[in-house]
C-alpha cells in the first residue's frame, strides 16, 4: 500500500499516511492526461472574438471608380480587405471551444496525475492547519519547513478562508475544494498538500 508522509502545521513529520493503491498507485496513462488537460484549456476560452468582414464595415456602397481606362486596378468597394479601413479577410468569429472528455477519462487521467505525485513524493498530507486567523508568515513557515519552494497546491475537505487568504500572497499558490480537484491543478502545481479528510473523500470518490 502507498505511502506518503504526514506532518504537523509546524512542519514536524508525525507519521506515515497510508493511501489507497486503487487511486494512488494506478497505472500512469499519458494520453488521459494529455487528453483531459487540453479539454481543460480548451474549456476556458471564452470564445467571444470577432472581427468584422467586408459585408459588416460601414461604408462601401459606391464603386470607387470606373471599371477601365484610369491606369489603376479595378476596384468594386472601399471596403476590400485589402484597403485601409476594410474589413478582414477570414477572421476569427465567436464560436464554442468546449470538448467533451468521457467521465470515465477524466477518473483515468486523475488517477495516474495524483499517481504520479506518489511516485515523485511530491504528495504530503498535513493534519490540520491551525490558523485562527490569516496568517502568510505562518503559511510560508510551513512551506520552509517542509521543503515546499514553489507552486503548492493545498486541497482542503472544508472551506477555511484562513487558510486560503494566508496562500493568496504566496506566488503560485492555490487552495481547492476536494470537490474541485482537476488534472490540470494537479499537475501544474509542484507539491500537493492535502489534509486527511479530503485523502479518504479523493478515495471514496475516485476509488475501483
Amino acid at each position: 500500500m502507498p505511502i506518503v508522509k504526514q506532518f504537523n502545521f509546524k512542519g514536524e513529520l508525525i507519521g506515515d499516511f497510508e493511501v489507497s493503491p486503487d487511486v494512488f498507485e494506478a497505472p500512469v496513462h499519458v494520453p488521459a492526461m494529455h487528453q483531459v488537460v487540453v479539454a481543460h484549456l480548451a474549456n476556458k476560452r471564452v470564445g467571444t472574438h470577432n472581427t468584422k468582414n467586408r459585408g459588416d464595415v460601414r461604408g462601401g456602397g459606391r464603386k470607387p471608380w470606373r471599371q477601365k481606362h484610369t491606369g489603376r486596378a479595378r476596384a468594386g468597394s472601399n471596403r476590400s480587405p485589402i484597403w485601409v479601413g476594410g474589413g478582414v479577410a477570414h477572421g476569427p468569429h465567436p464560436r464554442d471551444y468546449h470538448q467533451k472528455v468521457n467521465k470515465k477519462v477524466r477518473r483515468l487521467a486523475l488517477r495516474s496525475a495524483l499517481t504520479l505525485k506518489v511516485q515523485e513524493n511530491n504528495l504530503i498530507v498535513i493534519d490540520r492547519f491551525a490558523l485562527s486567523a490569516p496568517k502568510t508568515k505562518d503559511m510560508i513557515s510551513f512551506l520552509n519547513a517542509v521543503e515546499v519552494v514553489s507552486k503548492p497546491l493545498f486541497v482542503l475537505h472544508e472551506t477555511s478562508l484562513p487558510v486560503i487568504k494566508s496562500a493568496s500572497n504566496i506566488p503560485g499558490a492555490m487552495v481547492l475544494h476536494v470537490d474541485s480537484i482537476n488534472v490540470y491543478d494537479i499537475l501544474n502545481h509542484a507539491r500537493l498538500i492535502a489534509t486527511p479528510e479530503a485523502v479518504r473523500k479523493i478515495e471514496e470518490v475516485f476509488g475501483a
